[in-house]
């Protein structure tokens, strides 16, 4: 876990990030750090039921993990979710066959980090996709 080589492997070359927990207000982390990963040409997959299924920047927001359909290649699950509901996302990272969760900033439980790793998952707990992006570009 958190491994700068493992950080490095996932934030490297083109990949697609679902952000759980995706918030259309702008003022949010999740949709601050969404729209900086997009401008440096990562796809976000938006997923909150929150959304009603809305297209958000050119994107088709889901409910969860499981309902991006099967043929649409998901890199990473990038986690903005309040501790107590880390469980059932890693529940549904596994079943939706995720290979890799990264939890954001003070989420809490890190059980839930712990069970993902074993299941198989790679994992990176406790950092922010956008601070380490820049911090790999500027080193």
């Amino acid at each position: 876990m958190n491994e700068t080589a493992l950080i490095q492997a996932l934030l490297t070359g083109e990949r697609t990030i679902a952000v759980v927990g995706y918030s259309a207000n702008p003022t949010r982390p999740s949709n601050s750090v969404s729209r900086y990963l997009r401008g440096q040409g990562f796809r976000i997959i938006p997923v909150n039921p929150r959304l009603r299924r809305a297209v958000v920047d050119g994107e088709q927001s889901y409910d969860h993990l499981v309902d991006i359909p099967a043929d649409t290649r998901v890199d990473l699950a990038d986690i903005f979710r309040r501790g107590e509901f880390l469980d059932e996302t890693v529940d549904d990272a596994i079943a939706a066959k995720i290979p890799a969760i990264w939890f954001q900033l003070d989420l809490g439980n890190v059980d839930a980090a712990r069970r993902a790793e074993e299941a198989g998952l790679t994992v990176v707990w406790d950092r922010c996709t956008a601070i380490e992006h820049r911090r790999l570009r500027s080193g």
